[in-house]
């Protein structure tokens, strides 16, 4: 399960990116909306109000810059690590094999028809991929942050 899981995240992201799906077959495995930004200002602006709350951004990655820098093109494409471990750490004690999907990333992108979408594993899905059933407190802060964070990165 746990393959087939991160097997249809990978794919939907790839898929909708490529323009070759509608962001609907992301959202089965992500929380999906569209951003009024382009792909950079989305990031910078979630990033800026995660220093804020004092949450660590660990990294940023341009895939496009990526896939330039190896002689190919793809839309602009950018992935944001950010955690706090008030969070994370629990999870990670109810099991340690959580910490594969930890810290939190959100993916910023343009479809081919030049929308720009943000998006993020909801911490649910997170939870059930590693059979975590008493952490239910954690798992909703988390995702009630993850919503109000991304939707004021996107300007929603």
């Amino acid at each position: 399960m746990v393959i087939k899981s991160r097997l249809a995240v990978t794919l939907a992201a790839t898929l909708v990116s490529a323009g070759m799906a509608q962001p609907s077959f992301a959202a089965e495995t992500l929380v999906v909306q569209e951003s009024r930004f382009s792909v950079a200002e989305t990031l910078d602006r979630l990033a800026k109000t995660l220093g804020e709350r004092g949450v660590k951004v660990v990294a940023r990655i341009d895939h496009a810059a990526g896939a330039k820098a190896a002689g190919m093109t793809m839309p602009p494409t950018e992935l944001l690590i950010f955690g706090n471990p008030k969070l994370g750490t629990p999870l990670m004690q109810a099991n340690p094999m959580i910490a594969a999907d930890l810290p939190m990333k959100v993916l910023a992108w343009q479809g081919a028809d030049g929308k720009v979408l943000i998006g993020y594993t909801p911490p649910s899905a997170l939870a059930a991929r590693y059979a975590i059933t008493d952490k239910g407190e954690v798992v909703d802060a988390m995702t009630k942050a993850l919503a109000g964070l991304t939707k004021a990165a996107a300007g929603n």
